[in-house]
């Protein structure tokens, strides 16, 4: 089996971040999504991965490199414009030849990975496999009809009359029979090639497409509340640990991760969270459910709940919670209570006292 990462949205949703990065790089848990997603594929035993990217292809080659670190061989696919998912795959088809694969949105975190639906598919070998959750509003994603077998009966994209609540997530299991089905269809109204529609050829064609409920914690981190919702459930479940200094001046509750190098002073520590490497905290009060990245300086400081990135620095500001601070951002002020930062790269924010 292959796998297809689709890395090349534009993550609108996500601005400012996204003005300066890809959406696919933005953090949780002091990692990229992406990262996550990657390991979720080579922990089904997947080795050779084509990750589709668009205009902020070269940051994410940057980050990902070959794979190697992931224990992957990577291979990038340009896509020149957000043409649709099926059109990813039909730009792919070479690469992918006759295999079996997964494709995998490289914005969706699937916190107990996908290894149960991997080995669902290899067991049975459907022409395609999709995994589904009850959603609140439908309308807003591909809706799955699907009779008590399991067996897909009807595949509809945005519909504004949804016939169930069953959404599908970012994670599709195809043998080659998607190919023929891609070159079958047209674009939709808003000019994308759908995979919705390509799975519905499939099921028109009287192939076997089947879907299940995914059991674990599913999030599209397409907005900040989003991230920081996935923030909070992957830090839950790092593991913990000092490997950095802290002076007898601070107190550690609960589970924290200080990385080599960081550095905590005179500061209260409250786990779930993790310190990046090269950080320093002094006079702070840190946590829970924050992941500060790599050489920040926190300073009489107050943050909980927060995603803080790479080389930002918090001077006497107290109380933020729900904020999510671009890299290398200087926020500076005095007392606060309740304030929220969603700030992105290179900001400058003066809070009143």
């Amino acid at each position: 089996m292959k796998a297809l990462i689709l890395s090349g949205g534009m993550g609108t949703r996500l601005r400012p971040f996204t003005y300066s990065m890809p959406k696919q790089l933005v953090p949780v848990a002091n990692k990229p999504i992406l990262a996550h997603c990657l390991e979720n594929v080579r922990a089904i035993g997947v080795e050779d991965v084509a990750v589709v990217v668009g205009d902020r292809g070269q940051e994410i080659r940057t980050v990902v490199g070959d794979g190697s670190a992931f224990g992957l061989n990577i291979t990038y696919l340009q896509q020149d414009a957000p043409l649709g998912l099926a059109h990813a795959v039909s730009i792919a088809e070479e690469f992918l030849g006759e295999d079996d694969f997964v494709m995998y949105l490289g914005d969706n975190v699937l916190a107990e990975g996908i290894a149960e639906s991997a080995r669902a598919f290899r067991a049975d070998r459907p022409s395609a496999q999709l995994l589904l959750t009850k959603v609140a509003d439908p309308r807003a994603f591909g809706v799955a009809e699907v009779d008590a077998e399991g067996q897909v009966l009807a595949l509809v994209e945005k519909p504004q009359q949804p016939r169930s609540d069953l959404a599908v997530i970012g994670v599709y299991f195809f043998t080659a029979a998607v190919h023929d089905a891609v070159r079958a269809i047209e674009p939709s109204a808003r000019g994308e090639l759908e995979i919705t529609d390509a799975v519905q050829h499939l099921v028109e064609r009287g192939e076997r497409v089947v879907a299940t409920e995914y059991a674990g914690y599913w999030k599209d981190t397409g907005s900040p509340d989003d991230l920081l919702d996935c923030n909070r459930l992957l830090l839950g479940r790092l593991g913990h640990g000092v490997h950095g200094e802290v002076d007898t001046g601070s107190t550690v509750e609960g589970p924290v991760l200080i990385e080599a190098g960081a550095v905590v002073e005179r500061s209260r520590l409250v786990g779930p969270l993790v310190v990046g490497a090269g950080s320093v905290v002094r006079d702070s009060d840190l946590g829970p459910y924050t992941a500060l990245g790599r050489d920040c300086v926190l300073d009489g400081a107050g943050i909980g709940n927060s995603i803080v990135l790479e080389g930002v620095s918090i001077q006497n500001v107290r109380g933020l919670s729900g904020s999510i601070i671009g890299r290398s951002a200087a926020v500076r002020g005095g007392a606060a209570t309740g304030r929220r930062l969603i700030i992105g790269d290179h900001t400058r924010a003066e809070v009143a006292a």
